[in-house]
């Protein structure tokens, strides 16, 4: 099902950020129906850097294009600025659908931060006009290909404005054709509430779960009670992978063996049973001679 009948439902979509096809397929196994390709994450994970706006439009590009050849879920796709003015947005918004479109749908998320954007939870960001930001969303609009393509506009102004003006871009960004709202880093359930309430029944709303970060943490059930329509835990799963990886590398070291973690590893048959190994042999014989 496309990320636009399900948001036609009334239960809240559950998007946990992913990475990679690998971290794709896991949570596809875990039983998600939707997930977000977080462009922090790429940078946690990629280049080992916060993020500060450091990844490329290829190298969001590159990594949609993985997960959509092992995936079909629908996609959440963190797009930042958009890689630059109107103009830049239309080719992003191109080449994200030619990687990740199809199947399960596509979303592409852009915000109205000036560039080199950071992220939304990090202090000292700062805002390009709302005019300009609703022109990208119109030049959005009219690149993408398919109507299934929806277009997710995400204001940072409540860190920089306020909340009464970030309303007010969510209602511009609306009327300039976004399909979904993304009011970053709301500060309280009182805010959450307040922008529900200003959008219910007229935009879906994503909420955006930070370990640590400014808004508070809730639970998929009552945020959609709130009225949010997707919730995503985009660097939920790298935070995890971290405090697990480094208990690993500590044992590995501290003993010279893998025989501590055996009981929370998979073998050698348990992952290329994950990844598709014997299908995949057994798809090569076909073409043997």
């Amino acid at each position: 099902m496309s990320l636009k009948a399900r948001l036609a439902q009334q239960e809240i979509v559950v998007a946990p950020g992913v990475f990679d096809a690998w971290s794709a397929l896991l949570a596809e196994r875990a039983g998600f129906q939707a997930v977000y390709v977080s462009g922090a994450s790429i940078a946690y994970t990629r280049l080992a850097r916060p993020d500060i706006g450091l990844v490329s439009l290829t190298e969001v590009a590159d990594t949609l294009g993985c997960i959509r050849e092992r995936v079909p879920l629908p996609i959440i796709v963190d797009a930042d600025t958009g890689f630059g003015n109107a103009l830049n947005v239309r080719r992003t918004v191109t080449l994200l659908e030619r990687a990740g479109g199809g199947a399960g749908g596509l979303a592409i998320q852009l915000e109205d931060q000036t560039s080199p954007k950071r992220c939304g939870h990090l202090d000292g960001k700062t805002l390009i006009p709302a005019t300009e930001m609703a022109g990208k969303i119109r030049a959005a609009i009219d690149a993408r290909a398919s109507s299934d393509t929806l277009i997710v506009a995400r204001t940072d102004a409540v860190a920089v404005e306020g909340l009464e003006p970030a309303l007010e871009r969510a209602q511009g960004y609306l009327d300039a054709g976004a399909d979904v709202l993304f009011i970053e880093a709301l500060r309280s359930p009182g805010q959450m509430r307040q922008a529900t309430a200003r959008f219910a029944g007229r935009a879906p709303l994503l909420a955006n779960m930070v370990e640590g970060g400014k808004t508070p943490m809730l639970p998929a059930g009552e945020l959609q009670a709130l009225g949010f329509s997707i919730v995503i835990f985009p660097g939920g799963l790298v935070r995890a992978l971290s405090r697990t990886a480094s208990d690993y590398f500590a044992s590995l070291s501290a003993t010279g063996s893998t025989a501590a973690y055996r009981d929370r590893m998979l073998d050698f048959s348990e992952l290329n049973a994950l990844i598709g190994t014997p299908e995949m042999l057994a798809m090569g014989k076909r073409y043997d001679n």
